[in-house]
């Protein structure tokens, strides 16, 4: 009997001691979550707004701003997202346009959505400084206005152009934003870059400019897979004497694009970017690099590769005989007469 009683006292020790449990289990768990509004469908007749994104703004700041402005039903439901999606950190500053009362989940998506940002700027990767001030026309700046602030921002040291450093990026501005803010902003998201602070502090036999020109001329010329090879081929070129012979190079001072053939009269150029007339580096970037092509001029494939061509789309073939190039030059002419590049 003495045993029943012992039984029952720890089976009630035992039932109360999981109720604790369970409250305070429930209770850490009604305070954890954060209230949200239901994920749902968006139809077109519900309300948006224009909400300001600060530039530098963390993800708590992010928050209370669309809390502030009715997107979000708590700032701890968008905070909670935005910590556990990495993509939380791509929101752009500048203006969003977002819906009213949605989950926190469906506000980030909208954040990051391009359509959504009115006032977005892109710089493609290659650009050239001339298409760039194009889109900076598009966006409302006169062309005196753009030529100002490319001739007033603020350079790296030993640069006295802006070509090569207008970042390859997605860019929102404030609307009070003046044509040399966006110019500046495009330099100083360059010097920011990991691989471009590289290039700038190179050491090497090559100053930053023309590292920079060299990772140009592999962006323009080369699909991101070949990108350290063509590197290769121009150090090769280099270190023997030889001239570039780069048809972009040539498309640079035309401004050509997608033009595959080049003419032997253009070959003919007098323009110290013409790399068929000049041995050396042009006397700056063709274009505007991203990271990627930075990396390949500043860790180029290990080869002897002296010539490079591309037979049919997808198809760039290396090598260091000059025998073997001309067999491919005349493939990629049947290839070019057939259509294959069009």
């Amino acid at each position: 009997m003495k045993n029943v009683e012992e039984i029952k006292r720890v089976l009630l020790a035992l039932i109360l001691i999981a109720g604790l449990t369970f409250g305070i289990f429930s209770l850490r768990s009604q305070n954890s979550a954060a209230p949200d509004f239901p994920t749902a469908q968006i139809i077109k007749s519900s309300p948006e707004i224009i909400v300001e994104i600060p530039n530098g703004s963390s993800g708590s700041q992010v928050a209370q701003i669309l809390f502030e402005n009715g997107v979000v039903k708590s700032t701890a439901s968008y905070f909670r997202i935005a910590v556990g999606d990495e993509r939380s950190q791509k929101v752009a500053p500048g203006s969003h346009r977002v819906n009213l009362e949605i989950s926190a989940e469906q506000a980030l998506n909208q954040l990051l959505d391009p359509s959504r940002i009115p006032n977005l700027l892109k710089v493609f990767e290659g650009e050239w400084k001339s298409e760039v001030a194009q889109s900076l026309r598009e966006y409302g700046f006169t062309a005196s206005e753009i030529d100002k602030a490319f001739r007033s921002v603020e350079l790296p040291k030993g640069f006295r152009d802006v070509e090569g450093l207008l970042f390859p990026a997605q860019y929102t501005f404030e609307k009070a934003s003046t044509s040399l803010e966006v110019v500046q902003a495009m330099i100083d998201r360059f010097t920011a870059d990991e691989t471009a602070q590289r290039i700038l502090g190179s050491k090497s036999r090559f100053t930053p400019l023309e590292l920079l020109t060299i990772a140009s001329i592999i962006q323009a010329e080369a699909d991101v897979n070949d990108f350290a090879k063509v590197s290769r081929v121009i150090f090769n070129r280099l270190d023997i004497g030889m001239p570039l012979q780069m048809d972009t190079t040539v498309h640079y001072v035309k401004k050509l694009r997608g033009s595959i053939f080049l003419s032997t009269n253009s070959t003919l150029l007098k323009s110290p970017y013409n790399t068929y007339r000049n041995r050396g580096l042009p006397p700056g970037p063709i274009g505007n690099p991203g990271s990627l092509a930075m990396a390949a001029a500043l860790s180029p494939a290990v080869g002897n590769w002296l010539y490079f061509i591309t037979v049919a789309p997808g198809d760039t073939r290396f090598t260091a005989s000059f025998d073997e190039f001309n067999i491919w030059k005349a493939l990629y002419t049947k290839n070019r007469k057939a259509g294959l590049f069009k």
